[in-house]
């Protein structure tokens, strides 16, 4: 049977009541992820556990690597089974790992089977759910609907497809799917194929040959997206780069297009300046930004070649860009236009000198305008999240925090939520039973609640 019990994390009475009596039952509300919109649209019953567990989730590709199994058997020709059947006999010795926790969960909740996941019972792992699967007619919308999901972002290109999101609106589910408008491929003038995403701008706008047709693009764009219901945007970057000069930014687009490659020094100008640009761009028309800062990208050249991006090869980066950050977004509250704000870092070296700095630029405009976003990739587990909210609450202000996301590309990642729940219910029992705060648990509990669901509800304007 699974080792994870019903007060699994919770290490006092304090904590359980705070869990069971608070935040269990509310919905969640998943401001970024990876899910796939085609997916979900077609909702497409599951043949195999593999499916839905397994196959593009490079969290347990990662561990699997670690751990020394071939290729083959994460993202080669084995069979979905022998797949499993690996993950399984790899999992069982993750003493520690989030996926350790959260796998176990997902088999629970999603598949009845409370068998401990190892190499011993995989087979019957196997077995079991997949007649669940079979007899249940498991699919994307019971997922999410299972999971008490009300709102569901997902990270999209500029040159998406945005027909698929109004289709999703007349399928008429319990929950509401919107895009977050991403220029990544944009932005990213160094990467090999930048024309190619380039061109599927333009085939869908006008033709791009300066500076200020791309920004013309961008906002043609946004308002595309927020015509389907996009609250957010994202941006991602190793680090803030300074902000140059617009004619700058213009000259390597214009030499990109003439087919001269940019210079490292290149990228760094066109993803300022864009940075910059987005920003402004996303304040005029209320559009949240999320920004994360800190990975360190497809490090295993040769895997890269063979798998292609977001496989299981990025780490965390050790630049420091603050006072990069701290100029970019003095220059946009001066010229009031500074978005609201998320900051994920992935550096957890960074969270006080980060949290401090968003301290500065704060408004009454929305409760907590500038968020430090929650702990995030390798940083979504115990530890991390525990120091999060300890930094969080030594340097901010965790009454005004928008709360957890799965940032996934898998249905099953929604348990992340309830673990951070229960986190965050056994770090302010802890206060309470030791005396360092309230013990007035309607009021606490009223927070919990605004922390696990209603803040982001309210910051996003849903």
């Amino acid at each position: 049977m699974s080792y994870i019990k019903k007060d699994f994390l919770l290490r006092n009475e304090t904590a359980k009541e705070l869990y069971f009596s608070y935040a269990k039952e509310m919905p969640i509300f998943d401001y970024h992820c990876h899910l796939s919109e085609y997916q979900i649209l077609e909702n497409k019953p599951f043949n195999d556990i593999f499916e839905i567990w397994l196959a593009g989730d490079h969290y347990k590709w990662r561990l699997m690597r670690n751990y020394g199994a071939d290729e083959e058997y994460i993202t080669g020709d084995k069979s979905n089974k022998e797949k499993f059947i690996t993950y399984c006999s790899v999992l069982g010795t993750a003493f520690g790992n989030p996926l350790y926790h959260w796998s176990q969960v997902e088999l629970a909740e999603y598949f009845n089977c409370e068998l401990e996941i190892n190499e011993k019972n995989a087979e019957a792992i196997w077995d079991q759910c997949n007649e669940y699967i079979r007899s249940h007619n498991i699919t994307p919308q019971s997922l999410i609907e299972g999971s008490n999901v009300s709102h569901v972002f997902t990270t999209n290109e500029v040159f998406d497809d945005l027909a698929v999101f109004e289709k999703i609106a007349e399928k008429g589910y319990k929950f509401a799917v919107k895009p977050a408008f991403r220029a990544d491929k944009i932005m990213n003038i160094e990467a090999k194929g930048y024309l190619t995403f380039l061109k599927k701008l333009e085939d869908i706008t006008h033709p791009i040959k300066s500076i200020d047709d791309l920004e013309k693009a961008l906002e043609m764009r946004l308002n595309a997206f927020i015509s389907v219901g996009s609250k957010a945007s994202d941006i991602a970057l190793e680090s803030v780069y300074s902000i140059p000069e617009r004619s700058d930014a213009d000259k390597v687009l214009n030499d990109t297009l003439n087919g001269k490659a940019p210079s490292a020094e290149d990228a760094e100008i066109f993803k300022g300046y864009l940075t910059y640009f987005l920003m402004k761009m996303y304040a005029k028309y209320g559009i949240c930004t999320e920004l994360h800062i800190g990975a360190m990208r497809n490090n295993n050249s040769v895997m890269l070649q063979k798998l292609g991006l977001d496989t299981g090869f990025d780490s965390i980066s050790d630049k420091n860009s603050i006072s990069k950050l701290s100029r970019l977004l003095d220059r946009l509250n001066s010229e009031n236009s500074l978005p609201k704000l998320i900051l994920f870092n992935l550096n957890p070296k960074m969270n006080a000198e980060l949290m401090t700095l968003l301290g500065c630029f704060q408004s009454n405009e929305a409760k907590g305008k500038i968020q430090y976003g929650p702990a995030w990739w390798f940083l979504d587990n115990k530890i991390g999240m525990e120091k999060h909210l300890e930094d969080l609450c030594s340097t901010g202000h965790i009454g005004a925090f928008v709360g957890m996301l799965t940032d996934s590309r898998s249905l099953l990642s929604y348990p992340r939520h309830h673990y951070f729940r229960r986190i965050l219910c056994n770090y302010l029992g802890t206060l309470i039973e030791n005396g360092e705060m309230t013990s007035d648990m309607s009021f606490v509990g009223s927070v919990v609640k605004d922390i696990c669901y209603n803040n982001a509800i309210s910051y996003f304007n849903m």
